[in-house]
């Protein structure tokens, strides 16, 4: 129970948490708390409804799968687009994150950041280019490490919070904690990846629910209790860092804080990174063999090729001031936000009616929809994505047609 809990734990932090409370803060202020109490509040139905979905159908292929079944092949090319293109997003965000715990412990500035962003990427491009993958042990390890210091940082922290920080409550307006929610689902993405480890509980319907609320509980007091620190104790600057963590560690533990941060930021960005290439590198090939990528990228070179070359490009054009680290982070969730709800629709379908998952999807199915409607310009995205994957299968489906032979005629 506790490896299954584990495990569900990995699911969903990653290193978005080393700077979403900072984007939250700076989006709607104090009153990002409430953005993660309710994404905190709403991830247990939605947990709990992959879960159950993931014990009727052991190792089913996740989301997309789920899809397929409740609405048909065409409904579900669409999410694995949202997956795929997600991650040359994610991954650029992911990378600088770790470089901005970096600079700021060397005392550079966004320039060095982002070339540490770029050597991370080309590392984990070259490992999984050979074939090198991290066990699925050390990444629970890389997990553990970021629970432990989420946790250390809360607990250090909490003495030093002051209810004067929490005011003015709503600075931006009530309206910024819904965009806040938008950008912080970035850091409630994965519940819908436990459907995949369904496969390895001896009794899935039984341990797998388990598990996903001691996870969730775990995640809970993680995510709350950094919320309530980063705005009870940096005040107004934690709107204006991207490293909370090395802020809120100095104030306990002085200088040695910004390598500790440094180091653990660089190994978590790392295991991530490294993660989302392995994965997105399968899913295009994948997709490319059934039509709905371009077949020349059928191999899980090319596809990995591809999404690495688009992840540094997002680099580079974060240390040009071309795009920024809050936007790459609004555009990934705005993708997995889609997902989820994909997810959760196609769960109100296959779930027995009227029971209380059911009634959980259909919680789900609101607030995710509400969520999304908060992303405001970023929906063009998921909405664009879909609109390509169906042009690029159409394209794919007409070209696979064998033509017929033209008729000659013959002069005599």
């Amino acid at each position: 129970m506790v490896t299954g809990a584990a495990l569900c734990v990995g699911a969903v932090l990653g290193p978005g948490a080393l700077t979403l409370a900072s984007t939250a803060a700076a989006t709607a202020g104090p009153a990002s708390v409430l953005a993660w109490a309710v994404l905190v509040a709403v991830s247990l139905p939605v947990a709990l409804v992959f879960a159950a979905l993931g014990a009727r159908r052991p190792d089913s292929g996740g989301v997309a799968a789920f899809v397929r079944e409740a609405f048909g092949a065409r409904a579900a090319a669409p999410v694995g687009w949202w997956f795929y293109w997600a991650v040359p997003l994610g991954v650029p965000a992911a990378a600088l994150i770790g470089g901005e715990y970096v600079a700021a412990a060397a005392g550079w500035g966004r320039g060095p950041a982002a070339a540490v962003g770029l050597a991370v990427l080309a590392v984990a491009y070259a490992a999984n280019l050979v074939g090198l993958r991290l066990s699925g042990r050390l990444q629970l390890v890389l997990v553990g490490l970021l629970a432990v210091l989420l946790a250390a940082t809360v607990a250090l922290s909490g003495s030093g919070v002051r209810a004067a920080r929490f005011t003015p409550f709503a600075p931006h307006g009530w309206g910024a904690v819904g965009t806040a929610a938008g950008v912080l689902f970035f850091a409630f993405a994965g519940w819908e990846a436990v459907s995949h480890l369904s496969d390895g509980f001896r009794d899935p319907a039984r341990d797998l629910p388990r598990a996903t609320r001691w996870a969730w509980g775990v995640v809970a007091v993680l995510y709350l209790g950094l919320a309530v620190v980063t705005i009870g104790v940096l005040g107004g600057v934690a709107g204006r860092t991207s490293t909370p963590l090395t802020l809120l560690l100095e104030r306990e533990l002085g200088s040695a804080a910004r390598p500790l941060a440094a180091v653990a930021a660089l190994l978590l960005t790392f295991g991530a990174v490294n993660a989302y290439l392995a994965g997105a590198a399968r899913l295009g090939a994948r997709l490319a063999a059934e039509g709905a990528l371009p077949r020349g990228l059928a191999g899980v070179r090319r596809s990995l090729s591809l999404v690495a070359g688009a992840s540094g490009v997002g680099v580079v054009a974060c240390a040009y001031g071309l795009i920024g680290l809050g936007t790459l982070l609004h555009a990934t969730s705005a993708c997995l936000v889609a997902v989820t709800l994909a997810g959760l629709a196609a769960a109100v379908v296959l779930l027995p009616r009227g029971a209380g998952l059911w009634w959980g999807a259909v919680l789900g199915c609101g607030v995710t929809g509400a969520v999304l409607v908060f992303c405001g310009v970023y929906v063009v995205l998921p909405v664009g994505l879909g609109v390509c994957c169906v042009v690029c299968g159409w394209v794919v489906a007409v070209r696979a047609v064998p033509r017929a032979p033209e008729s000659r005629l013959r002069l005599r």
